[in-house]
């Protein structure tokens, strides 16, 4: 016979773990999934997959993976056992309870939004205190998980996966869409030479850098060297493999006999508390701007990162840079050197950063050396202003200037340029000028939306130019060099001088248009290797990353951000360019289906802003977000993090050209902001040694209490 307890078990187990109403049931009874049946499902669902017991600390993304292609395929079985719909598999099952399953025994710490999450060196309970942590939990003491690091992006509409629970998006009469490469090689070939006539390379390096701060879709690698594996060769292909099938009559890789772009698709994740639904993608990144491109979104990447003395960054000097004086550069990526680089030799290394993607274009690599040694700058006049701080409490009180200066030069100069002013009001978006702004609403998730990630915030790739220029201190071109020639291949910062030459080339280089033409030194020659003669496509990525995160296609954010006017073919020539409209005719079965990406970088752009409605809609509201959403936001008052009034005085003075003029080796002059282009009346050259340019004044950080680490120092304003 069964015991008290065994029974009492049993009973638990059938109880409900969700409660479907029953009106579209055939006897109208509500459903009662059990919680034995989430169990059952979850136990073959992990004999499937293959998942094996996890460690609940050190989950790697590949475990993170298994775990959530075992929810996904749960949700799945329970699905076909209970003919649930499309509705209840968005907005019911991931209600369901799976707190007395082996899902919720297997669910990592960092994941569970009562525990604290992050764990680590925090301590799993949540409380207000100076500094955020690098994985971004606990930033929302309500809901710790918000915003953090290895969480699932959010939705602004319901995922339309082909099956309901993870397959790629289908065209609206369940046929397949056109090839992802055939709409890049007709939408988006080369044919602009158009440029933007106010808008710098700069603010193109700073977007991808705000970019690589917000997002970062795990993705599948190879386990030792981290290199991507092959999607298009021979042999068995990775279980994450997508290839993008390239059209026979190809104008370029037809060519090199190419019908196939080696595509992989992103990892799968899990929701706070493992719950059930459609598959999810995780951001590997917090979805806060606290210059984690700098300093690592986990305490090991963070600690790997630092010198561990007088609270600085690690660097490395090169014996030329030595014998000429100049500023130090990023440490060589020695570890898994072939990841996210093209190396020509064996001794030949990429650079390390908070971010893996610091090589990704060498424009990225200049502003990782800037922020590197702003921070070492910071740090080193703090040491001297406050002798008793100690090594962590320089490196975090400077890791938090460095995030303050961040958020006002992205809010301050980049978006207004990006989204015109009339959105700046409409979203709330603009600054204060002096006092704080107390935004702070606990019940904004920060969370950065897969729209964001895989179409809106890829706008920039349209800014792209085919080349790269070089320009001497008294802004002359000297040089230029392709752009496919440094995707990857950062190792012309090596060369003494050369950091200087391109950065002062971004600030005076013109961005090329913003419209539907893509370079073709990133739709055909992307990540390139010197032996070769093609690269692959990021139009087509950007496409098929969409998809497979099953986004759905422009004409529903369209109406999401308020427009009603798209219902049919020939209401598109009041937004896009009658060619555009031609292309999509020849290509879309259905108007419903054109892709999001695609139509967002081609739409005619919203007056004052470079971007058109629906992106700038996107966008906007997820910049809104990530602000409104943040308990760090450096304008709130009342917190542990708050700066002093004379404090946040100093940061707001703060522009982007004064950055780059100290973390330059010998840069004369520079243009008042860096992302626009010089004009002698409105944004006039000026001396990087005048006032026009305010420095920092750390003086106001100055600590008259006595020697105390960063926990004991501001444990006493802690509340929570």
């Amino acid at each position: 016979m069964l015991s008290t307890m065994s029974l009492m078990r049993l009973a638990n187990m059938r109880e409900c773990a969700l409660k479907l109403p029953g009106t579209n049931r055939i006897d109208g009874r509500p459903l009662c999934i059990t919680h034995e049946d989430v169990n059952q499902a979850f136990s073959d669902a992990r004999q499937k997959v293959g998942l094996r017991t996890l460690a609940l600390r050190e989950v790697s993304d590949i475990m993170l993976d298994q775990l959530g292609t075992t929810l996904q395929e749960t949700t799945r079985i329970l699905a076909t056992r209970f003919r649930l719909s499309g509705d209840e598999l968005w907005e019911a099952v991931p209600e369901a309870d799976v707190s007395r399953s082996e899902a919720a025994k297997r669910c990592p710490l960092w994941l569970r939004s009562g525990g604290g999450g992050g764990g680590g060196r925090d301590g799993g309970g949540c409380s207000a205190t100076r500094f955020r942590r690098h994985d971004g939990s606990c930033n929302n003491l309500r809901h710790s998980t918000w915003g953090a690091a290895r969480t699932p992006f959010k939705r602004l509409l319901p995922p339309e996966y082909a099956d309901g629970i993870s397959a790629p998006r289908l065209g609206a009469n369940r046929f397949p869409l056109p090839p992802a490469r055939a709409v890049s090689s007709r939408v988006h070939r080369d044919f602009s030479r158009d440029h933007e006539h106010n808008v710098t390379m700069m603010f193109v390096a700073w977007g991808q850098l705000i970019d690589h701060d917000l997002t970062l879709t795990a993705e599948a690698k190879e386990p030792v060297t981290r290199r991507d594996p092959d999607c298009c060769g021979q042999g068995p292909k990775h279980a994450n493999c997508l290839p993008a099938s390239v059209p026979h009559d190809d104008p370029f890789y037809r060519k090199y006999n190419q019908r196939c772009i080696s595509v992989l698709r992103s990892l799968a994740g899990a929701r706070p508390d493992c719950r059930l639904g459609p598959r999810v993608q995780i951001n590997s990144l917090t979805s806060y701007i606290d210059a984690n491109f700098v300093y690592g979104s986990s305490f090991r990447k963070a600690d790997s990162l630092r010198l561990l003395q007088g609270g600085l960054m690690r660097t490395s000097t090169p014996t030329s840079f030595q014998s000429q004086g100049l500023k130090p550069l990023l440490p060589p990526k020695t570890e898994q050197p072939d990841d996210g680089c093209i190396r020509h030799k064996p001794g030949l290394f990429c650079f390390y950063a908070g971010d893996n993607r610091v090589n990704e274009q060498l424009a990225l690599g200049v502003l990782h050396t800037v922020f590197v040694r702003v921070h070492n700058q910071i740090a080193t006049e703090l040491s001297k202003i406050n002798q008793h701080w100690d090594d962590e409490t320089l490196y975090q009180e400077t890791r938090h200037i460095v995030a303050a200066i961040v958020q006002h030069i992205t809010y301050g100069e980049f978006l207004p340029l990006l989204l015109g002013q009339d959105t700046m009001r409409q979203y709330g978006l603009n600054l204060k000028q002096e006092g704080y702004s107390n935004s702070y609403d606990p019940e904004v998730d920060a969370s950065i939306p897969s729209s964001f990630a895989t179409a809106a915030f890829r706008f920039g790739h349209s800014l792209l130019p085919s080349v790269m220029e070089k320009r001497s201190a008294s802004h002359h071109i000297i040089g230029e060099k392709k752009l496919s020639e440094m995707l990857q291949q950062p190792y012309d910062l090596y060369r003494p001088g050369l950091v200087d030459q391109y950065l002062i080339g971004m600030v005076d280089q013109l961005a090329q248009a913003m419209d539907d033409s893509i370079t073709e030194e990133v739709t055909n020659h992307l990540f390139q290797e010197p032996e070769k003669h093609f690269g692959k496509d990021l139009a087509t990525i950007n496409i098929l990353r969409a998809r497979e995160h099953g986004v759905p296609g422009f004409i529903k954010y369209k109406r999401l951000c308020g427009s009603e006017d798209i219902d049919d073919w020939p209401k598109m020539v009041y937004h896009f360019r009658n060619s555009t409209i031609d292309h999509y005719l020849d290509l879309y079965s259905d108007i419903e289906d054109i892709d999001l990406w695609s139509a967002g970088v081609a739409e005619v752009p919203r007056r004052g802003s470079l971007v058109g409605p629906t992106f700038n809609c996107i966008i906007a509201g997820t910049f809104r977000d990530v602000r409104r959403g943040d308990r760090f936001w450096y304008e709130n008052d009342g917190w542990p993090s708050s700066f002093t009034p004379e404090q946040l005085s100093e940061i707001r003075k703060i522009k982007l050209s004064r950055l780059l003029c100290d973390a330059g080796d010998n840069i004369p002059t520079l243009q008042l902001r860096a992302m626009e282009i010089s004009d002698y009346n409105v944004n006039p050259r000026v001396s990087c040694s005048s006032g026009s340019l305010p420095t920092l004044d750390l003086t106001y950080w100055k600590d008259y209490t006595s020697n105390k680490g960063p926990d004991e120092y501001f444990a006493e304003n802690s509340v929570g």
